[in-house]
């Protein structure tokens, strides 16, 4: 759920007529706003677009041989884990 933040910005999006329909159905059939189910979805789902991209950049790096990699075992025995 969505933290109470100061409203700073305003934005304007175009999306696909169907989806602007369920979006209206929703709105209707439960008394909130577009503008609500819009801001949650962003919310909601920014953090995992973020850690998607950052994940490609470091599996770019991996693949450069920029960054380097550990196995599970080796994890485990520099954490004192192993069984």
């Amino acid at each position: 759920m969505m933290e109470k933040e100061k409203v700073d910005q305003m934005i304007g999006i175009r999306i696909p007529r169907s989806i602007g329909q369920r979006l209206e159905s929703l709105a209707l059939r439960t008394g909130r706003s577009k503008t609500y189910y819009i801001r949650e979805a962003i919310v909601e789902h920014l953090d995992d677009l973020e850690d998607v991209y950052l994940a490609e950049q470091v599996l770019e790096r991996v693949r450069r041989g920029e960054e380097s990699v550990s196995s599970l075992e080796d994890v485990e025995m520099r954490l004192g884990l192993e069984n």
